[in-house]
């Protein structure tokens, strides 16, 4: 039986948010790396000191208590009044987990954007 890699590096990150259209790669804050979608931020990854790892992401309203109550989550600082939600021990959560509450987060924010913005990304 094989262990499940646990968190997310920048690589994976990277290579993940790549695949979807809009998508931006920025550093910003000096030591955080941020993918956005029409400049509109749905993840952000700490790549230096104590919070080295951390991930950040936007979630549902309706699941924003829950997972911030969740053991190894919890509000996300300066973004939780918007819904985000931040991993604070990434050993806790699988790739696949971490991958798909970011997709969903990317699905959020896209979904947010205005139509014609919305159908411009489709082509």
């Amino acid at each position: 039986m094989t262990a499940k890699s646990t968190g997310m590096t920048v690589e994976q990150l990277d290579a993940l948010c790549a695949r979807w259209p809009g998508v931006v790669r920025s550093i910003k804050w000096e030591v955080d790396l941020v993918q956005s979608v029409a400049n509109k931020m749905f993840v952000v990854l700490c790549t230096l000191g104590a919070e080295r790892g951390r991930l950040s992401f936007r979630v549902d309203t309706e699941r924003f208590l829950e997972l911030s109550e969740q053991p190894g989550m919890g509000p996300a600082p300066y973004m939780a009044r918007a819904f985000w939600i931040s991993e604070t021990e990434p050993e806790r959560f699988t790739h696949e987990e971490l991958a798909g509450f970011v997709r969903r987060s990317y699905e959020l924010v896209r979904g947010n954007l205005p139509k014609k913005t919305q159908a411009a990304l489709a082509q």
